[in-house]
């Protein structure tokens, strides 16, 4: 490797750290007086345009992440030699590995820190990447005065975007960290085989040790005895060599370790995780104003409108024995708030918030202004299995449709959409939610009779 002492403005002080395929320094920006990591493709791999465009891709994925729990980059590029090379923020805390060179952690700090590695995955996920190497060296802490340190998610040098990782791929990955499925190639991969790296991480941070291969990992409880079984389960589940039998996504793997962390303080979740609980709530509280339609329990099916006759929609007989038709509050799913139009109808809408419970029923509304199709995008379940999202034409509508299935005690499906008009771009904009307990999938039909009147 050539000798630098600079890179652009950049005023090299020490090696971090070298890797198959790049070396990181720690630098100084003269012109903002602030410490940065630059991060330098390997002078060996500098002919293999292959490896050039890999290396550029990891700069981008990182920008394209934007978020504070994943290494931020600011600039990029390319030495006298025609070696491409980026800038990204400094972590003075270290990695994960370092920490564990002082033995296991406390179990409390040990949640915490996986739990906000989760989060980064999470952001990386919901930016369309998965990460493919979650382990402690790639896991950062940023030291901040008087607050705990920031875990930052770093190294995206196997990352693949969740839109391609589907199909076939190479294996990956680093041995007591990766999933089986990312062990051997051709076999497609999602977000789950992050949450797998990020089991691994927090075994290894709660016993001090590397989990064994996937099918064959020893309970942290004998690594660790009297650990909490609380906290057994929420590992080993991370840890199912099954896709899907482990959690469904890194967000609730986050907040099941954060709740087990601090069991008296109910950990915060997204505004839009709480559609459930929440859209539908401002229908129904207190049960005012639920109408009981008693012998409705007829097989074909029933129109429903709100109260100003503007919303409707057909829903199974049976379904309608309880409706509310007096509208919602849309600042429930992060849209500007205010009432707009909307009913909630069901066989029992006392238990719509409650995921465990066998109901069937549906929520229209209007929404408020901002991007409905994100605000479902966001949208979480968690304890039941993510079945995954489609976008399509039907009718006057274009519509971005997300389902879970399997919920907890067999409760059956969710399904969120977003409606927008296609023709009208200033047209409303619907958002549904529909609750199922069983039977042949009803979605579809209900999404297509949807209507929204001027």
């Amino acid at each position: 490797m050539h000798s630098l002492e600079r890179i652009g403005r950049y005023r090299l002080e020490r090696r971090l750290g070298t890797g198959a395929f790049g070396t990181v320094w720690l630098a100084h920006d003269d012109d903002l007086d602030a410490p940065v990591a630059v991060k330098v493709l390997a002078d060996n791999w500098s002919h293999r345009l292959d490896v050039r465009e890999r290396f550029l891709t990891e700069a981008r994925m990182l920008r394209k992440a934007g978020s504070d729990r994943v290494v931020q980059v600011y600039d990029i590029g390319e030495l006298d030699d025609g070696r491409p090379y980026f800038v990204m923020e400094y972590a003075a805390g270290g990695t994960l590995a370092e920490l564990l060179d002082g033995g296991r952690l406390p179990v409390a700090e040990a949640l915490r820190l996986t739990a906000g590695a989760a989060l980064g995955a999470q952001a990386l996920h919901e930016a369309g990447i998965v990460h493919r190497d979650i382990k402690p060296s790639n896991v950062l802490l940023r030291s901040s005065p008087g607050a705990a340190p920031r875990v930052l998610l770093a190294d995206l040098g196997l990352a693949k975007s969740l839109a391609r990782a589907s199909g076939l791929t190479l294996a990956a990955g680093s041995a007591g960290y990766r999933p089986p499925e990312q062990a051997e190639p051709g076999a497609g991969i999602d977000a789950r085989a992050d949450v797998y790296g990020l089991g691994a991480v927090g075994y290894h941070l709660v016993t001090g040790e590397i989990p064994g291969e996937p099918g064959r990992v020893v309970g942290p409880e004998r690594l660790r005895p009297g650990l909490d079984p609380r906290v057994r389960r929420a590992l080993l589940r991370a840890l199912a060599p099954d896709r899907e039998r482990r959690w469904p996504d890194a967000r609730s793997f986050a907040e099941e370790l954060e709740r087990l962390a601090d069991p008296g303080v109910r950990p915060p979740r997204r505004r839009a995780a709480l559609v459930a609980a929440g859209a539908v709530a401002v229908l129904v509280a207190a049960g005012a104003g639920v109408a009981l339609l008693e012998g409705r329990d007829g097989p074909g099916a029933v129109r429903v409108a709100d109260g100003t006759g503007r919303v409707t929609a057909e829903v199974p007989g049976g379904w309608d024995r309880q409706v509310r038709v007096s509208g919602w509050d849309p600042a429930a799913l992060g849209l500007a708030d205010g009432h707009r139009p909307g009913f909630a109808v069901a066989d029992d809408l006392a238990r719509w918030q409650d995921l465990t419970a066998e109901v069937n029923g549906v929520f229209v509304g209007v929404g408020g202004a901002g991007d409905l199709t994100a605000a479902v995008d966001a949208v979480a379940h968690p304890g039941c299995h993510y079945e995954g999202a489609r976008t399509r034409r039907d009718g006057p509508w274009r519509d971005r449709v997300r389902t879970w299935s399997g919920c907890p005690g067999g409760a059956g499906s969710v399904t969120e959409a977003a409606l927008t008009p296609v023709a009208d771009s200033a047209g409303p904009q619907v958002y549904v939610q529909i609750r199922q307990s069983g039977g042949s999938p009803r979605a579809g039909r209900i999404l297509a009779s949807v209507r929204v009147g001027k």
